[in-house]
């Protein structure tokens, strides 16, 4: 087993562990530390709270590290589909590590946090995932995927002022909202049309056939079923923001009004 091989294997091991470390005992330590509300909780909002820290916490470590390779590493850069991929395996390891151990703690609890669509979406991944760390292809295509994780932070904070009861209206609360819209449409909206352009552009190639029929269809069919849930889930925070925007405006009619009324 060569040197790569082992810190690939024990990134995922090490991901495992302390992502449960993270949902078992620290999130509860440090969440009673920081916010003070969270004391307040019924059991069933923290255990998704503490879900929600462990996703915050992997979507910041493997979205800083993605984005350094998506921006510097060379190898992968210089050939998308063979490119030597060292640093994405490592990685997607740890991506994958969250992945099962986010899958144990869905079924675990799953009358309190269970969701069709996350297992649908982890198991996707992983399966995607097996590929690149077995045969060693599609390092940069694997990483481009994982950019997607840079909008969960906004999105879990979305919950956390929810789940502490933050006015819908507060300056914090409208923020986050409108910088978890913009980040998720740029890291999983508009980064489709030009992934499956590139697809396009390899089909047929030496490159593209060198890596067999079942990579191929996987490596497509997988894209797909994940950018499916996130047009959805989009569809989804689209509709929320615009309701926000919309109540806003009706608030700021109304005060309109009373101003106009007391002059």
């Amino acid at each position: 087993m060569d040197t790569n091989t082992i810190v690939v294997i024990s990134a995922g091991f090490t991901s495992f562990f302390t992502f449960q470390l993270l949902f078992h005992f620290v999130s509860y330590w440090f969440s009673a530390k920081v916010s003070p509300g969270f004391n307040n909780l019924n059991f069933e909002k923290k255990i998704e709270w503490n879900s929600r820290v462990v996703s915050t916490c992997h979507s910041l470590v493997v979205g800083v590290i993605g984005l350094y390779i998506f921006l510097f590493d060379e190898a992968t850069i210089a050939d998308p589909l063979w490119g030597d991929p060292s640093l994405v395996k490592v990685n997607i390891a740890i991506a994958s590590g969250y992945l099962i151990s986010d899958l144990l703690i869905l079924i675990w609890y799953w009358k309190v946090i269970g969701d069709k669509y996350f297992i649908i979406h982890h198991c996707t991944a992983l399966y995607a995932y097996y590929f690149v760390l077995r045969d060693g292809v599609l390092g940069y295509i694997g990483n481009f995927r994982l950019l997607a994780e840079l909008s969960s932070p906004f999105v879990n904070q979305r919950w956390f002022f929810e789940a502490l009861k933050y006015p819908k209206f507060s300056k914090a609360n409208v923020i986050n909202g409108i910088l978890m819209t913009v980040v998720f449409f740029i890291v999983r909206i508009a980064s489709i049309p030009p992934f499956y352009g590139y697809i396009y552009s390899v089909l047929g190639t030496e490159a593209y056939l060198r890596l067999g029929f079942l990579i191929q269809c996987s490596w497509i069919s997988t894209c797909v079923v994940l950018d499916v849930m996130n047009v959805m889930w989009m569809i989804k925070i689209s509709k929320g923001c615009i309701k926000v925007i919309s109540l806003i405006r009706q608030e700021k009619a109304k005060k309109s009004l009373q101003n106009g009324k007391l002059d």
